[in-house]
């Protein structure tokens, strides 16, 4: 007796490309002075012997936010290819544990290459990689705003600018001195909720507009608990305000705040502290901080059952990671959604057509196979490295 074989889609080669992605605005400006103008992409281009090609895309948050930097991508991908020729494409479990044994760590590495993956999986099934991570959920799912640092005055004039263009909830980018953040967050929070008012009489009765204080584990623990004194009257959700997960867990226990959990949520081990800990109310997902779209959908659903809502996003990206974030948010209850982020929108270069673009705050995920983009060759330019090279 013989079984059956499933000869499936092997990875024949493997292209990598660079793309700069500036901004709208002239930089982005987080806890520490850290700021970026320009973003390097790393997109992935999977082919298999079977004719499907998939593409994938990793863009960190500059060299200093998390470890994980733009040329490290580069040089990851670039040593796990020679590994990868012959792996089955669609077989996304079986391709992760290889990775994982190829090279310890680095999962932002294997972020793009996971992405790629799924791209070819929803193609060669002819179905959306959203209906694949489980099915959308309604026509559209809530977007935040991130609100880049400044003065008080100057974040609130944002946020009433991207109130106008149909965003609802905000991330608003605090950890500098205590009582500077304190004067931000009051700003904020009174143009929200002085907006909210004109909207509610316009018509959107329900209305409600979140606001997360994101210090990015900029605080020490004496200035976020002044933080948190300083705006506990205040309708506002503290977005991990120390560097680590044990500074975060003593403030949280200090604080009746709703509380979000994001540097530190770096994979499904985290998360089980965190549920044990009862440490947060909200964690932030980013696909590429937990190794890509495979693993992000078991932290997601873990999250789910354990009753943790989440905003699901990536450390940054352009019109593929945008379309990677859409699939695994709208394929998320909405109950467990509490927003998600379309980061093409934030600069003038888009990397692919895709229908992954927001509309009054809102996004959908793309309807057609894999997850619906089409590279633009005039952006992505000559290939890096190719494996095998042509």
């Amino acid at each position: 007796m013989s079984f059956p074989l499933y000869q499936g889609h092997k990875i024949s080669r493997i292209s990598v490309y660079q793309v700069d992605l500036p901004l709208h605005e002239s930089s982005y400006k987080w806890s520490g002075g850290k700021s970026v103008t320009t973003f390097d992409a790393t997109v992935v281009k999977i082919e298999t012997d079977t004719g499907f090609v998939g593409y994938g895309e990793n863009t960190p948050l500059g060299p200093f936010y998390l470890p994980a930097y733009a040329e490290g991508t580069r040089a990851g991908i670039n040593m796990l290819a020679p590994s990868l020729i012959g792996i089955d494409a669609t077989r996304l479990n079986q391709l992760n544990v290889h990775m994982d044994r190829t090279l310890k760590g680095h999962p932002y590495v294997k972020s793009a290459i996971d992405m790629a993956c799924w791209d070819i999986l929803g193609k060669v099934s002819g179905l959306p990689v959203c209906e694949l991570l489980g099915g959308r959920f309604n026509d559209s799912f809530k977007l935040y705003r991130a609100i880049s640092q400044d003065t008080p005055e100057g974040m609130a004039r944002n946020v009433e600018k991207y109130v106008n263009e149909g965003y609802r909830i905000f991330q608003l980018k605090v950890g500098g001195a205590a009582s500077d953040d304190i004067e931000r967050i009051h700003a904020v929070r009174a143009i929200l909720d002085a907006k909210t008012k004109e909207l509610r009489a316009a018509g959107e009765i329900d209305l409600h507009m979140p606001l997360l204080c994101d210090a990015n584990t900029g605080w020490k623990m004496h200035d976020a608990v002044r933080v948190v004194n300083g705006v506990r009257d205040l309708d506002v959700y503290i977005e991990q305000p120390c560097l680590s997960y044990e500074e975060c867990v003593s403030v949280r226990r200090m604080c009746t705040l709703p509380f979000v959990i994001d540097e530190s949520m770096d994979d499904i081990g985290m998360l089980t502290r965190i549920i044990a800990d009862k440490s947060a109310d909200l964690i932030n997902l980013k696909i590429s901080k937990v190794g890509g779209l495979t693993k992000a959908r078991a932290v997601r659903d873990l999250a789910v059952s354990a009753g943790i809502a989440m905003n699901i996003e990536d450390t940054w990206g352009g019109d593929i990671v945008t379309a990677a974030i859409a699939a695994l948010a709208h394929s998320t209850p909405p109950d467990f959604l509490f927003c998600s982020t379309d980061f093409n929108s934030y600069g003038p270069v888009s990397i692919a057509e895709t229908t992954a673009q927001r509309c009054n705050g809102r996004l959908a995920a793309p309807i057609e196979p894999g997850l619906g983009v089409t590279p633009r060759p005039e952006v992505l330019g000559e290939p890096v490295f190719v494996y095998p090279p042509v």
